[in-house]
């Protein structure tokens, strides 16, 4: 009876009618559920890993020395395990042999990058080297980049227009010994022209 009671005063206390307790107390359990079959892998058949929590990941037994963090968990579950760093699923290899296997019969696919929308709106749709996913495309386009644009006349071709902004970045330097906002400026400017 005072059960009953504590229950009709807390329901008067939170203007709560009984519909809104049932939904309150159904929504829950309708969203650990629909978690749950989300988590469950559709036939795929991924390496052994350490339990994780939902947004974290593994990211919490990761400590401040991470590859120990990593040799510790590498002991308990195998040399090929997976891990979610965040929402990132990770797979870490951690034997020399299976990072051999993996490189020699997945070439592909650790050489690819992954899907993600700011370099894909800065690469204008992968259209560059930096950035694509590896594929055909990409292949021909590193080809095409390293004989025609680091082939050693057009960096010598090159070398010119480079010290000719060095000249001339250097004899404004010098023009503005005092004015260090100026210089600093200049400074960064020039770098920048050496570098490309």
């Amino acid at each position: 009876m005072a059960a009953s009671q504590l229950i009709e005063l807390l329901l008067q206390q939170w203007q709560l009618s009984t519909s809104n307790l049932i939904l309150l107390a159904i929504v829950p359990v309708i969203s650990v559920l629909l978690l749950r079959m989300s988590g469950r892998n559709s036939g795929l058949k991924l390496p052994p890993g350490p339990t994780r929590l939902p947004i974290v990941g593994n990211l919490h037994q990761i400590g401040s020395l991470p590859h120990r963090s990593l040799q510790a968990l590498a002991r308990r579950h195998g040399p090929v395990m997976m891990l979610k760093l965040g929402m990132v699923p990770t797979v870490v290899l951690s034997s020399p042999e299976a990072a051999r296997e993996a490189m020699k019969t997945h070439d592909a696919d650790c050489s690819s990058r992954s899907d993600s929308p700011g370099p894909r709106l800065l690469s204008y749709g992968y259209r560059d080297v930096a950035f694509s996913p590896y594929s055909e495309y990409v292949r021909e386009m590193r080809k095409l980049f390293i004989s025609e644009m680091l082939c050693m006349r057009l960096v010598q071709a090159a070398s010119y227009a480079r010290e000719a902004q060095l000249r001339k970045k250097t004899t404004a330097e010098e023009g503005h010994r005092g004015d260090e906002k100026k210089s600093s400026s200049l400074c960064s400017w020039l770098h920048a022209c050496v570098v490309v």
